[in-house]
């Protein structure tokens, strides 16, 4: 019960986790969606009001241009600007203070024509009269004319004016190309990238809107917004501690992170374009960032479908929130390890399982208090009680007195106590009566055991003549074979010729010589009697061979039979027998059956060394296979009746003999049954070759198995016992 409700806290806390970490995703993405949208109008305003002071500037400048145009500039001009050694055209030297006034220059080779001077003092006004009211937002105010000429407000830099080049030219920066019809054909206010200021050394950015009257640009009004602060901001505020903030550029300009290194850089970081490595002493960003994971945040952020703040990192396991600054056109982005959401679920499921498992423990010891009460000692009882009936003590004490379960299991233990003891009285009477009828069933028992053991006895002979009869017979066809061909031998003999010979020479006895040598017919007797004589020697050495044969035949009739007795006794004769040798004898054996079916041989024979094994049994197991085979060809033409005969190794432990024919094959349901005693397939078949032969191999040892594709397409008899090497050949 307690593995139970171990598992309903431990599922519980898994499913309560996972349903407060989807919770608290939901709440948290949608608090930091909020939280980047915020920031980014707080931090868009101060864009938003460079833009609305350029086209109150426009519109002023434009007025001030158009008023000028009615009005000699010279006098003016002249008081406020002189001709310097140098060839500019600067504010009077003397007297002149930058933090209340605007600073001009003209470059070096401008000439300063009527046109020219009434579009300076126009600027010099306008500069004049808003650059003090706009530089508690802004750094500077000043503007750009088209020839090169800058008016400027720049409290903070008030001798830049005195202290530009005399040559030069601000019109291939990036302030004044953005102004350009070409690249600012809506001719819109626009916003520089990040840049350092040449004298300030400040990270800063320059809002940009171009002046064009009569169809032609004539002027640029820009404003400087010193990025330090909002960098800081950037940097310092956090959503969450653990998140952090950056800001990007359409184009890939890194304007702001917490591990990018503005003090010392000159220029800014491109997430696409820069080629450093981290460890370079030029890369500006700290050791900690990759540059692969900022360009992953870049290519997520332009995958923002509209509508769309929040987005997720699965490579890096982290969430990005990007909000889009208007203006400049830059993304402020807020990024948050997932863990920060994990973590708050994971504390909550801790504190679901701790509670779970002080419960449990809690629930636990309740139920051991309970259960040593209630049910341990009355449990205890009853087994004591138990132990008393087994001794044969019926006379037991429980509490029956209880209404619950083990009271009622109580009465009943005594009633059955009670019930035993009347039953083992009626079994000890029955016991009494049982054992005089357990003597006389056991005199019918030994008596039928008797005649059973005579029966057996009887059925071994009989099994044991049925084998012998079996291999002597097929041994005696061979001797028979022998018989008939030495019967064939001696009735070939020429011995009519030789009495025919005698009577003719009888007949001549007188003349002998004559006749031997004169007469026709004398003339052959002696290549008659040479031809006789060799013929007679041929005849001799085939009934010779016969006459063995049928000797060796007999010795293995002799043999079979002691193989029998020997059987019979189970008293195997292990000897070193040469395997090849052992085959060839079988083949022997089988010779003249087989030349009289006209079976061919091949042989196989693998040269092993002498094994020790049971020479006769195996030799029986040889002959009744090769005869089988032979009966199994009967039904193929001849010329087509093949027999191979295979020995080799089958393991490294074993040996295995097959004896292979082309006959009549075996079907499948019959491959098991023809082992079985009295299974034949053959007319004048028995059905105990092969059974004893499958009983011999397994009490050499070995296994006796039959193999075929099918009727019509051979069989095979595979042969396998042990290799045991005999003594001194191994």
């Amino acid at each position: 019960m307690g593995g139970r409700i171990a598992v309903v806290i431990a599922l519980t806390t898994i499913f309560s986790y996972f349903h407060i970490l989807r919770s608290i995703r939901a709440e948290t993405l949608s608090h930091l969606e909020q939280h980047v949208l915020e920031r980014s109008e707080r931090e868009q305003a101060l864009f938003l009001l460079g833009e609305d002071n350029h086209a109150f500037l426009k519109k002023t400048l434009e007025a001030r241009i158009q008023a000028w145009r009615k009005e000699d500039p010279d006098a003016r001009f002249d008081s406020l600007f002189a001709r310097l050694p140098d060839g500019t055209i600067r504010n009077h030297p003397e007297g002149f203070d930058g933090t209340l006034v605007p600073g001009v220059f003209i470059p070096r080779g401008v000439t300063a024509d009527t046109d020219l001077r009434r579009r300076v003092l126009a600027a010099y006004d306008v500069a004049s009269q808003y650059g003090p009211a706009f530089h508690s937002r802004f750094t500077d105010t000043y503007i750009m004319l088209t020839e090169g000429v800058m008016v400027g407000y720049a409290p903070e830099m008030p001798t830049v004016s005195q202290k530009i080049a005399p040559d030069y030219r601000f019109t291939t920066a990036e302030y004044f190309t953005i102004a350009l019809p070409a690249n600012n054909p809506r001719r819109q206010a626009s916003w520089t990238g990040v840049y350092q200021g040449a004298i300030s050394k400040t990270w800063m950015a320059s809002v940009i809107s171009p002046l064009d009257m009569d169809g032609r640009h004539i002027a640029t009004i820009g404003h400087d917004v010193t990025l330090t602060e909002l960098i800081e901001r950037t940097h310092n505020t956090h959503y969450l501690p653990g998140t952090y903030n950056m800001l990007i550029r359409d184009d890939g300009q890194l304007i702001a992170h917490p591990e990018l290194k503005v003090g010392g850089a000159s220029s800014s970081y491109n997430i696409l374009s820069a080629s450093e490595q981290p460890g370079d002493p030029s890369f500006p960003l700290g050791s900690g960032v990759r540059p692969e994971h900022l360009r992953r945040i870049f290519e997520r952020m332009k995958e923002l479908e509209p509508g769309q703040v929040v987005l997720e990192l699965p490579e890096y396991d982290e969430y990005i929130a990007v909000a889009r600054l208007k203006g400049p056109g830059w993304n402020y982005i807020t990024v948050m390890p997932r863990s920060l959401v994990s973590s708050t679920a994971l504390g909550a499921a801790r504190y679901v399982l701790l509670f779970g498992m002080a419960s449990l423990l809690l629930e636990l010891a309740i139920m051991y208090w309970v259960l040593k009460q209630q049910i341990s000692r009355p449990l205890l009882a009853f087994t004591q009680a138990t132990d008393r009936v087994a001794t044969g003590d019926f006379q037991v004490g429980l509490d029956t007195s209880r209404n619950d379960e083990l009271g009622r299991l109580a009465s009943a233990f005594r009633l059955m106590a009670g019930e035993v003891q009347h039953r083992e009285e009626a079994l000890r009477q029955a016991n009494e009566g049982l054992e005089l009828r357990v003597e006389e069933r056991t005199r019918e028992l030994k008596e039928t055991h008797r005649k059973l053991v005579e029966t057996a006895r009887e059925a071994g002979r009989a099994e044991i003549a049925t084998s012998v009869l079996h291999n002597v017979g097929n041994v005696l066809n061979t001797v028979h074979t022998s018989t008939l061909l030495a019967q064939e031998r001696v009735g070939a003999l020429k011995l009519d010729h030789m009495g025919r010979l005698v009577a003719m020479l009888e007949e001549h006895q007188g003349d002998l010589a004559t006749f031997l040598t004169q007469d026709v017919r004398g003339q052959h007797v002696l290549p008659f009697l040479k031809e006789l004589g060799l013929h007679l020697q041929d005849q001799r050495q085939e009934l010779r061979s016969l006459l063995a044969d049928a000797s060796r035949y007999t010795d293995h009739i002799n043999t079979i039979i002691k193989l029998q007795q020997r059987y019979a006794k189970a008293t195997p004769m292990q000897e070193a027998v040469d395997l090849a040798e052992l085959v060839k004898d079988a083949l022997r054996i089988n010779e003249a059956a087989l030349g009289r079916h006209a079976v061919s041989v091949e042989q196989h024979l693998t040269g092993l060394p002498p094994v020790m094994t049971d020479k006769h049994r195996l030799l029986t197991i040889l002959v009744n296979l090769i005869s089988n085979a032979k009966y199994a060809m009967d039904a193929n033409p001849k010329g087509e009746r093949c027999l191979t005969m295979r020995l080799d190794h089958s393991e490294a432990d074993h040996i295995r003999l097959e004896v292979r024919d082309n006959g009549v094959g075996i079907s499948p349901e019959l491959l098991t049954r023809i082992f079985q005693y009295g299974f034949t397939t053959r007319e004048e078949g028995h059905g105990f070759g092969l059974h004893s032969s499958a009983l011999a191999a397994q009490e050499m040892g070995g296994s006796l198995t039959a193999h075929s594709e099918g009727p019509g397409r051979g069989a095979t008899f595979i042969l396998e016992l042990p290799y045991q090497p005999a003594l001194g050949t191994q």
